[in-house]
Protein backbone atom coordinates (compact mmCIF):
# COMPACT_ATOMS: atom_id res chain seq x y z
CA UNK A 1 0.00 0.00 0.00
CA UNK A 2 1.06 3.30 -0.88
CA UNK A 3 0.13 6.86 1.52
CA UNK A 4 -0.68 9.51 -1.44
CA UNK A 5 -1.62 13.05 -0.38
CA UNK A 6 -4.24 15.21 -1.89
CA UNK A 7 -3.24 18.75 -1.87
CA UNK A 8 -5.17 21.66 -2.97
CA UNK A 9 -4.25 24.18 -5.28
CA UNK A 10 -6.60 27.24 -5.91
CA UNK A 11 -6.07 31.00 -6.90
CA UNK A 12 -5.86 31.81 -3.19
CA UNK A 13 -2.53 29.38 -2.64
CA UNK A 14 -2.00 25.50 -1.89
CA UNK A 15 -3.59 23.61 1.46
CA UNK A 16 -1.08 20.57 1.94
CA UNK A 17 -2.93 17.62 2.56
CA UNK A 18 -0.93 16.48 6.42
CA UNK A 19 -2.89 13.07 6.57
CA UNK A 20 -2.80 11.10 3.36
CA UNK A 21 -4.91 8.31 2.12
CA UNK A 22 -3.62 5.13 1.41
CA UNK A 23 -4.02 2.43 -1.47
CA UNK A 24 -2.82 -0.20 -3.41
CA UNK A 25 -2.97 1.25 -7.36
CA UNK A 26 -2.31 4.66 -8.44
CA UNK A 27 -6.02 4.32 -10.19
CA UNK A 28 -7.52 4.19 -7.15
CA UNK A 29 -5.74 7.76 -6.08
CA UNK A 30 -6.49 8.78 -9.21
CA UNK A 31 -10.30 7.91 -8.48
CA UNK A 32 -10.17 9.86 -5.05
CA UNK A 33 -8.79 12.57 -7.00
CA UNK A 34 -11.58 12.83 -9.50
CA UNK A 35 -14.21 12.11 -6.34
CA UNK A 36 -12.50 15.59 -4.61
CA UNK A 37 -12.73 17.58 -7.61
CA UNK A 38 -16.19 16.67 -8.13
CA UNK A 39 -17.06 17.73 -4.34
CA UNK A 40 -15.30 20.75 -4.93
CA UNK A 41 -17.06 21.73 -7.76
CA UNK A 42 -20.34 21.56 -5.63
CA UNK A 43 -19.14 23.24 -3.22
CA UNK A 44 -17.73 26.54 -5.12
CA UNK A 45 -19.00 29.95 -5.77
CA UNK A 46 -20.91 30.68 -8.53
CA UNK A 47 -20.20 30.44 -11.82
CA UNK A 48 -19.33 33.87 -12.56
CA UNK A 49 -16.99 34.09 -9.84
CA UNK A 50 -15.54 30.46 -10.12
CA UNK A 51 -11.80 29.61 -10.32
CA UNK A 52 -9.33 27.15 -11.47
CA UNK A 53 -9.09 24.42 -8.63
CA UNK A 54 -6.29 21.39 -8.65
CA UNK A 55 -5.42 18.21 -6.51
CA UNK A 56 -1.82 17.22 -6.60
CA UNK A 57 -1.35 14.24 -5.66
CA UNK A 58 1.98 13.06 -4.04
CA UNK A 59 3.50 10.58 -2.06
CA UNK A 60 5.66 10.84 0.40
CA UNK A 61 9.01 10.09 -2.26
CA UNK A 62 7.34 12.52 -5.33
CA UNK A 63 4.73 13.98 -6.82
CA UNK A 64 2.68 11.66 -8.59
CA UNK A 65 -0.08 13.82 -11.08
CA UNK A 66 -2.37 16.56 -10.82
CA UNK A 67 -6.14 16.60 -11.15
CA UNK A 68 -7.17 19.51 -12.47
CA UNK A 69 -11.18 21.68 -12.71
CA UNK A 70 -10.82 24.63 -14.84
CA UNK A 71 -13.31 26.67 -15.71
CA UNK A 72 -13.71 28.72 -19.22
CA UNK A 73 -16.35 30.97 -19.80
CA UNK A 74 -16.76 32.33 -22.87
CA UNK A 75 -19.61 34.91 -23.48
CA UNK A 76 -21.11 35.57 -26.48
CA UNK A 77 -23.15 38.42 -27.51
CA UNK A 78 -26.32 38.41 -29.65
Amino acid sequence: MTRYYFDIRDDTGLYPDEEGLEFGTRQEAEVEAAQALADLARDLAPLSERQDVAVEVRTDIERVFQAALIFNSSKTTQ
